[in-house]
């Protein structure tokens, strides 16, 4: 582990704790909650760090998902494509040209090409066109220009092997459970390569002991027709992932291929929107094969512009840019309640703590916004920073019982906890 990464690991896991601390000392106790062995538990949501704690370092990378643990995260979320020869490696797309330095290395020049990914081209170089071998040969950078580049070309691409051995490993020396929460990218795309993604992630859980029910697992697609398959051959909880193109300037949701529908349904030529997924019917059709539904955030609560201009939202805070901050929260949806009354878990995504992606209404500060998801009863969450997510939950768990700084503190093992009936 070279010098910079450990002080900046060490540094943000410090950072992560204090804020904790600080939650739980900051918030004014509130009545306190029955705890006897008849109390409802006081159950807190998942803290699922997205690609690993990428808010800091590449995403999908041994050292980022090491991070996200450190910051607080139960769940590490690899997105999964396939390698030439048939591995599972954990990339965000299977065009690898933003977040590796492949496009640097002479050896691979000639690997440049076009490819039809979910009926749109693209143009760079594909996992699939490379061995597990030759991936090992690249190394992983910051695809977001407004984060860290400092660690830049320094770490591996891991397969999904690598990623479940870190989890089963760390969660011993953490004294938690780490789980693994893989997504299927694009499974419509690799079986047309011949490169299915599905039975592939079965058998390295397998061999990991860990494709059974009770395994810290979530499987997760964007698609249907492989959740379904998924379903058919293990118990292991799947999560019906919810996309949607935009947010129009009074809050409503927009569909724009190819992110309007699950592109399985494309190809089918089945009709309608990832939006008919999060009503009462859609809830109940995703129910008969998933646990739970991972929605982008604005299906639970959605922003509108506080200033419209010619049609377009206003730089109402004179920052030279139009982005979230220009907007105002709406009432939340009933996407929540009507998943918990379907038995369905809500999972949304992404939570990030940029001025830019937070809403007025959060007066740019990134806890808010969890907070306001906390209460609304969301399940667990996907963060590209997890110590925010975990300081938020703290101060969410004590506004509920503020016998919880003491289980924060004692750790979920601690007399404390059992006391409280506190639940993660």
């Amino acid at each position: 582990m070279n010098k910079r990464f450990k002080a900046h690991l060490c540094g943000l896991a410090a950072l992560g704790t204090a804020l904790g601390l600080a939650a739980a000392m900051a918030v004014a106790p509130a009545p306190a909650a029955a705890t006897g062995s008849g109390a409802t538990p006081l159950k807190r949501p998942l803290i699922i760090g997205h690609r690993g704690a990428s808010g800091y370092l590449p995403e999908h990378t041994l050292e980022g998902y090491a991070m996200a643990i450190e910051l607080g995260a139960d769940y590490i979320e690899p997105d999964l494509v396939a390698t030439k020869d048939g591995h599972l490696i954990a990339r965000h797309e299977p065009n690898i040209t933003n977040t590796t330095n492949v496009k640097d290395l002479p050896q691979f020049a000639a690997r440049k090409t076009r490819k039809m990914v979910d009926g749109v081209e693209e143009e760079g170089w594909f996992a699939s066109d490379f061995t597990l071998a030759e991936i090992k040969q690249l190394r992983a950078v910051q695809p977001a220009g407004e984060r860290d580049q400092g660690f830049n070309g320094r770490f591996e691409i891991p397969t999904f092997d690598e990623v479940v051995e870190l989890a089963k490993r760390r969660g011993p020396e953490v004294g938690r459970t780490i789980g693994v929460y893989p997504e299927t990218k694009h499974p419509t795309y690799h079986q047309q390569l011949g490169l299915a993604l599905e039975d592939r992630v079965l058998h390295v859980l397998q061999r990991h002991g860990w494709n059974h029910r009770g395994a810290p697992v979530f499987i997760q697609s964007f698609e249907q027709a492989n959740l379904k398959y998924l379903r058919q051959r293990t118990s292991v909880r799947l999560v019906q992932l919810v996309d949607a193109d935009d947010v129009a300037i009074d809050g409503k949701i927009t569909y724009a291929a190819p992110f309007d529908r699950p592109y399985d349904w494309a190809v089918a030529g089945r009709a309608g929107t990832f939006g008919d997924l999060v009503t009462p019917t859609g809830l109940a059709e995703v129910r008969t094969y998933a646990d739970g539904i991972g929605p982008w955030k604005p299906y639970l609560i959605s922003s509108a512009c506080v200033s419209v201009v010619l049609g377009k939202c206003a730089d109402v805070n004179g920052d030279g840019l139009v982005n979230d901050a220009d907007r105002k929260l709406l009432p939340p949806s009933s996407v929540v309640a009507d998943a918990h009354a379907a038995g369905l878990l809500v999972h949304p995504f992404t939570f990030r703590n940029e001025q830019r992606r937070l809403a007025s209404t959060y007066k740019g500060t990134p806890v808010n916004e969890y907070l306001t998801f906390y209460d609304l009863g969301v399940d667990g969450l996907f963060t590209d920073f997890p110590e925010t997510a975990f300081a938020a939950m703290g101060m969410w768990a004590i506004k509920k019982d503020p016998n919880a700084a003491k289980c924060l503190v004692g750790g979920r093992h601690s007399a404390a906890c059992r006391g409280l009936r506190f639940n993660p």
